[in-house]
């Protein structure tokens, strides 16, 4: 069995750190099977913990190299991939995006209505300035591949001298080193509620001769260019602090990755870089509990009692999330590797990312009958997320009104 299908294997058997490895190992062999990218993306996005940045990365290059050829499912399948992780990371403008290329190109992929009603339900409540809210990226993402003849390079065993690559006139040519031209290096952000993510996209930087250096307000890497000069990069003043120690920097193939951890959990930055230095005023807040007391406002909140939801039921509401966790809740399992862990009642497909209430009502949606999948859907978009009936003949009558939680208002946005 090759390595292809090891990863197939395992991934069917839930094993995904498994699968990561044997799909690594396969395009170490064949670098450009846009089906190897796939899976691996999956495997990244279901591992414990979730990797979604890697599993975004491996999606974009799917998408990529599917584009290149010209093949649809694969197309399809890629930008999916993308999708969920880019949801996973709280870009959830960039998600629906990439949700609706997916719909123009399949509009009868079965998890798009789930996917598309929990995105636009994050969407719904954010400022138009918030970060999330905001389009990044584009239909085909502009990232470098591997090519196919370094692959083939790196499985020539380590004790054989390895070919240099010639040109016409047989003088030989460094293949080591910085390839992307100084006028073609660029960088890129996005934030989350807790890290900023820089990337220096420049191919071939050498790892044991690049200095990175991160400070809570800036950053600064440099690392020598074939003209024997430096190239030098630098973020400074930080439009917020960083925490330094529990920020990382990782060399890759075609980039540098910045993962910059925020000194203020939820902070918004309007930009990158700041015109004016920054105060330490807020961290110095620390002395006198102020920064603590908010924390444990904010943690305070994550435990209130639930809401209860309005319904047309003649029975009077009910606690829609004890049902769910009552129905959803799962068996104790052995945490033997490769064990199978007893069924929750869940369909797999919808086991995939997201909590158990989300996956209860997933699994009510694809079980009902046509009708019920109309008042579900009817109720819940036209009273704005406040009710959810599975009731065609009351709902079909009138628009359904927004009945918003005991204490809350609607307010139109």
């Amino acid at each position: 069995m090759d390595q292809a299908a090891k990863g197939a294997a395992a991934l069917e058997a839930k094993n995904f750190s498994a699968a990561v490895t044997h799909y690594t190992e396969a395009l170490a062999i064949n670098s450009q099977a846009v089906n190897y990218y796939i899976q691996r993306s999956t495997a990244y996005t279901r591992i414990s913990p979730p990797d979604y940045r890697a599993a975004l990365s491996d999606a974009e290059v799917a998408l990529t190299l599917a584009s290149k050829r010209g093949k649809r499912e694969l197309i399809i399948q890629a930008q999916l991939r993308r999708a969920i992780a880019l949801f996973s990371l709280d870009r959830y403008a960039d998600a629906k995006a990439a949700f609706d290329w997916v719909k123009e190109m399949n509009k009868d992929e079965k998890s798009l209505q789930i996917w598309t009603m929990k995105v636009e339900s994050k969407l719904k409540g954010l400022p138009e300035d918030d970060v999330k809210a905001q389009t990044t990226i584009q239909r085909y993402p502009d990232v470098e591949v591997p090519e196919q003849k370094e692959a083939k390079a790196s499985n020539i065993p380590s004790s054989e001298p390895k070919p240099t690559i010639s040109n016409q006139k047989g003088q030989a040519t460094k293949a080591e080193g910085v390839q992307t031209p100084v006028d073609k290096i660029r960088h890129e952000w996005y934030q989350t509620d807790d890290t900023v993510v820089v990337s220096l996209f420049v191919k071939g930087v050498p790892k044991d001769k690049t200095t990175i250096d991160i400070q809570p307000t800036c950053l600064t890497v440099s690392f020598p260019l074939p003209t024997g000069s430096d190239y030098n990069f630098s973020l400074d003043p930080f439009c917020g602090k960083v925490d330094d120690a529990a920020s990382t920097a990782k060399i890759l193939s075609t980039k540098i990755e910045f993962i910059l951890k925020k000194a203020s959990v939820g902070e918004k930055w309007p930009s990158l870089e700041s015109d004016a230095p920054v105060t330490t005023q807020e961290n110095d807040m620390d002395d006198d509990g102020v920064n603590e007391a908010k924390r444990a406002v904010l943690a305070d909140r994550s435990t209130n009692v639930g809401p209860s939801y309005p319904t047309s039921s003649k029975s009077g509401p009910k606690d829609w999330d004890k049902v769910a966790d009552d129905l959803t809740k799962k068996p104790k399992k052995q945490n033997k590797e490769g064990e199978e862990g007893g069924d929750n009642g869940l369909d797999e497909e919808f086991e995939e990312e997201g909590d158990a209430v989300n996956g209860f009502f997933k699994q009510l949606y694809s079980r009902a009958d046509p009708d019920t999948r109309r008042a579900m859907m009817k109720s819940y978009q036209e009273s704005n997320g406040t009710t959810l009936s599975t009731n065609w003949s009351e709902v079909g009558k009138e628009k359904v009104e927004t009945h918003p939680p005991d204490g809350m208002e609607a307010k139109p946005w």
